[in-house]
């Protein structure tokens, strides 16, 4: 390669590199994960809020915290192709028991989500492959929002981290700060 080719070549690979810096972060892919589809949503009613096991689910000095699911434009942006590597409009958060100030936050590598299901998965470095199936009770979560949150279950559904499962995981909804 001749020096002329070769000062253009590592010109525009610096440039591409400063690029990038600019570029938002993209939302972690387990190992062979197709991002094609793998995100959907179909929600007429708003169901963001968080979503509060009502018993803990504990695996591996790890329990779950929370789901927390955004606004429809937050769906909207993330299907688009805006994603960032610390929010997705659906996320689970477990936190390391003892340490309340330790949490692990998963972005999902797939979603469904539908005025009355729930379909996430995502991939821990401290769980490995996490997935919930659960059922939104809208008739509970009209309740819970018109009280700023209820003690009343309103998503229910199976829990799998790892090899172990959960089977009726309750949760009831909470706004938020």
């Amino acid at each position: 390669m001749n020096k002329a080719r070769f000062a253009a070549v590592a010109a525009l690979s610096g440039l591409m590199a400063l690029a990038a810096c600019d570029r938002p972060a993209t939302a972690p892919e387990a190992p062979g994960a197709s991002q094609v589809g793998a995100f959907r949503h179909d929600l007429p009613e708003d169901v963001s809020g968080y979503y509060i096991p009502t018993e803990a689910a504990r695996v591996d000095g790890w329990r779950l915290h929370h789901v927390f699911m955004g606004q429809v434009p937050d769906f909207m942006a993330w299907e688009s192709g805006e994603r960032s590597a610390s929010f997705a409009p659906v996320m689970m958060e477990f936190e390391a028991d003892g340490q309340g100030a330790r949490r692990t936050r998963l972005i999902p590598t797939r979603y469904d989500v539908t005025e009355d299901r729930l379909r996430f998965e995502a991939h821990s470095r401290e769980l490995g492959a996490v997935s919930f199936d659960g059922k939104l009770d809208q008739g509970a979560l009209s309740t819970a929002r018109r009280n700023l949150g209820d003690e009343g279950v309103v998503l229910k559904g199976t829990l799998k981290v790892g090899s172990r499962t959960f089977n009726n995981v309750a949760m009831r909804w909470w706004a938020g700060d």
